[in-house]
């Protein structure tokens, strides 16, 4: 993955979870001006920077070493999902799934965000809109929220 790849993961995954430059480098202690510049695809991030904001952004740090003919594990979220992410009904179940669940909101939001994001990557799909986001999200959070118990 090249640096504006790396950047724009960071800035797709910092906004799905509504969060600021400013909380996330507090988080992963650095600067607000070295996140900046690595979501701008400009600097040379260590693996324990990586790893910190990883974990400042409620996600790990996977590396893998790949052929050069290797295909990408996991493409940005589909542009539309990061809107979704922002708006109030998501965030509005994401936190009442966090409460049912005991969970940390902004951990619960990464989740869901990233569990819509494999969704639409497995349909080969990135054309979604809010009401098919909508829908998926609804479905995940009654599977979290009331599990059948059933096997």
């Amino acid at each position: 993955m090249d640096a504006v790849e790396l950047g724009r993961r960071l800035r797709a995954r910092r906004a799905a979870l509504g969060r600021t430059v400013a909380s996330v480098a507090a988080d992963a202690a650095l600067s607000v001006p070295y996140v900046a510049n690595l979501e701008n695809g400009r600097g040379n991030p260590t693996v324990s920077a990586l790893d910190r904001l990883a974990e400042a952004l409620g996600t790990r740090l996977v590396i893998t070493l790949a052929g050069p003919d290797a295909e990408p594990d996991t493409p940005a979220p589909p542009a539309s999902l990061v809107a979704f992410t922002r708006g109030r009904r998501f965030r509005r179940a994401a936190g009442r799934l966090a409460q049912v669940l005991g969970e940390d909101d902004a951990a619960v939001r990464a989740r869901l965000a990233g569990a819509l994001a494999a969704v639409a990557a497995s349909l080969r799909r990135d054309d979604l809109g809010e009401g098919d986001w909508q829908r998926l999200l609804d479905a995940l959070v009654l599977i979290l929220a009331h599990p059948s118990g059933e096997e």
